[in-house]
């Protein structure tokens, strides 16, 4: 039985090779961007699912109020964790962490390492990280250092590593205590290296403010998330808490459990990672539907339009006995073995694709993503539900067309079926049109976004880490790139100017009486407006006299340092540019108002511009801010390394 369908098949193909061929192509691509599509999908939802407790973690965000403002972070105090644990029996456990960057090796070799990681010491009994050498428990001893295989055979060549040493920053050894499996790609948090959360100082004390550590709680089994949040903000509005928290009048500070497995896709606070989004997931499923939809319809019309050409077949294989069931069984195999086809070269298309593929959305899939059995039970069950949808209609009419209708015709075949191939083309256009649409307005969107005037040039800046290593040496170092042939302006901050996570209370004296809110901060080098080619609108830019060193002359009284707000702030205090110049604020430490800067975008263009100081001070340098000419810019770089 099944030679003679195949050979049937394959005839009937043969002889209607255009059909075939438009057919098959059209499928391939709408397959092709299905599995794409589903990939990221499947990517996006599976996040930090590989943890066998998933269910029971949460991630604590706080929110504040401030005198009129209200924030929110993903980070907390060092107190939260340990202090929710003692007080909330549903709390089973904890863990505060923070990545950070440093230099390992010694001698002349070291390497920068930016995803080292503190961890409390519950860590490995929280998240589902294998251990592949040592002892999970290890990281109790605030001397051990936890590594993954990456990076035990970067530095060592291979995975039997267990009690050997690291040096790190140059003045502290550890011993390698345990190697660990890399973490998932779906993981939130990444690392190659961990050490104990004890090596950070600021362990030693619990504080609710001082907001730089990432927590995570483990909550008994049942444990309702919401139901523990208001017994924790019920918790937070007790005197002795605020007391502690010295919160005054209305000022308040809550905190918000996040499920593991939501805070990829449903929170926009940036914590260890980059966030996803769930509306995009939606979107992305819309478009591989709309395109799955475009070819079935091209698939039924299509087989509708070439049935006349097999009048003469169907007549003669009624004549000879066959029955509807049969005839239904052919076609709609046909359109089956037609989807297979279209479903191998989608297969093969789409594993040749993925390092493009990779490229535009910033993952590394692999051919093991594609050929993994889960996948490819999922696209043969996908590809058996398609061809069946668009064959099923053409094998309804070319099975159910009556002999006698054929002769009297002229073996043309007639029927109700001409009003949905017209609905089936009305609904291609319609699709079609959308996604054309829906592609122009997200490129004028991505336009927008590239000519956007942020208020700062970031082009032409080269951006280099500042460790503790090169800190000890900054003055001369930027004095040596200063002098440069292809250098323009060099500065430095603490954090770059787009991505700004210093958080600070403003407090000012206006003629209505006092003003506080809460601000973010750049501590910055001298020449940070120039280097950014940012445009002040009142004031002037720092100075060597600015520096907290040079500006009291040894009198404590007087205000050790001198700030540039931007203009949300200053429209937030209540004054105009003009008026800020030499008013006094506070972020904790007294400063005057030495210029205003014009608004820029130092977050996401999804927020608003807040409000934002400005410091200058050399202390809090992390990164040095080079401004080089855009002419001769290989041997630019060249001479920076050099020197």
């Amino acid at each position: 039985m099944l030679p003679g369908f195949f050979k049937l098949t394959f005839r009937y193909l043969l002889r209607q090779k255009g059909f075939s061929l438009i057919n098959i192509l059209g499928l391939t691509v709408g397959l092709t961007s299905c599995i794409l599509i589903g990939l990221y999908i499947a990517d996006e939802l599976s996040y930090d699912s590989f943890n066998t407790q998933a269910d029971r973690i949460v991630r604590v965000t706080m929110e504040y109020s401030r005198g009129s403002s209200t924030s929110q972070a993903a980070q907390t105090g060092t107190r939260v964790g340990p202090q929710f644990k003692r007080t909330f029996p549903a709390v089973a456990n904890f863990s505060r962490l923070m990545l950070s960057a440093v230099v390992v090796g010694d001698g002349a070799n070291h390497f920068r390492e930016n995803k080292y990681l503190y961890a409390d010491s519950s860590f490995l009994s929280i998240f589902s990280f294998p251990v592949l050498k040592g002892d999970p428990r290890s990281l109790r001893d605030p001397s051990n250092i936890l590594v993954t295989a990456s990076a035990a055979k970067k530095y060592f060549g291979s995975t039997d590593v267990v009690g050997k040493t690291l040096r790190i920053n140059d003045d502290k050894n550890y011993r390698v205590s345990a190697v660990l499996q890399d973490p998932p790609r779906t993981s939130q948090i990444q690392f190659d290296m961990v050490v104990s959360f004890e090596n950070l100082d600021a362990s030693k004390t619990e504080q609710w403010w001082t907001a730089n550590y990432i927590t995570y709680l483990l909550l008994n089994k049942d444990v309702s998330p919401a139901k523990l949040e208001s017994q924790l903000n019920a918790y937070m509005q007790t005197p002795e808490v605020r007391r502690q928290a010295n919160l005054d009048g209305s000022d308040y500070l809550h905190y918000h459990l996040q499920p593991l497995k939501r805070v990829h896709l449903y929170s926009s606070l940036l914590g260890l990672e980059p966030n996803g989004n769930i509306v995009y997931v939606y979107v992305l499923f819309l478009i591989a539907i709309l395109i799955l939809a475009i070819a079935c319809f091209n698939y039924t019309n299509l087989a509708i339009a070439q049935s006349s050409s097999r009048t003469g077949e169907i007549g003669i294989r009624k004549v000879l006995g066959a029955l509807r069931i049969q005839l239904f069984r052919q076609y709609t195999g046909e359109s089956l073995f037609v989807t297979a086809v279209a479903l191998v070269l989608a297969v093969v298309t789409s594993v040749m694709l993925l390092p493009f593929f990779d490229e535009l959305t910033g993952k590394q899939f692999g051919t093991s993503d594609i050929l993994r059995a889960p996948v490819l039970a999922a696209i043969i069950a996908a590809g058996i539900l398609i061809g069946f949808l668009a064959g099923a209609y053409p094998a309804v009419v070319l099975s159910g067309t009556k002999l006698i209708g054929i002769l009297r015709s002229g073996f043309r075949i007639t029927g109700g079926h001409a009003g949905l191939r017209r609905t089936l083309i009305v609904l291609q256009f319609v699709i079609s049109l959308f996604l054309i649409i829906t592609t122009v307005v997200i490129l004028q969107q991505m336009n927008y976004i590239r000519n956007k005037d942020l208020g700062l040039d970031r082009d032409h800046v080269i951006v280099l880490p500042i460790d503790w290593r090169i800190h000890g040496s900054y003055a001369p170092m930027k004095a040596a790139v200063s002098r440069l042939p292809g250098v323009v302006n060099v500065s430095g901050s603490y954090n770059l100017p787009v991505s700004v996570g210093w958080s600070d209370g403003l407090s000012a004296m206006t003629d209505h009486g006092p003003v506080s809110f809460s601000i973010n901060a750049i501590p910055a080098d001298l020449h940070y407006i120039s280097t950014m080619n940012m445009q002040l609108v009142a004031g002037s830019d720092f100075t060597n006299a600015d520096l907290p060193a040079n500006t009291t002359g040894g009198d404590t009284t007087k205000p050790a340092y001198r700030y540039i707000l931007n203009e949300t702030a200053v429209r937030k205090i209540g004054w105009t540019p003009e008026e800020a110049i030499g008013k006094i604020v506070s972020r904790g430490e007294a400063g005057i108002v030495k210029g205003v800067v014009r608004d820029f975008h130092f977050a996401s263009m999804h927020q608003p511009i807040g409000p934002l100081m400005l410091f200058a001070d050399t202390s809090y340098v992390h990164y040095m801010l080079i401004r080089v000419r855009g002419e001769q810019l290989p041997k630019t770089i060249a001479d920076l390394q050099h020197t």
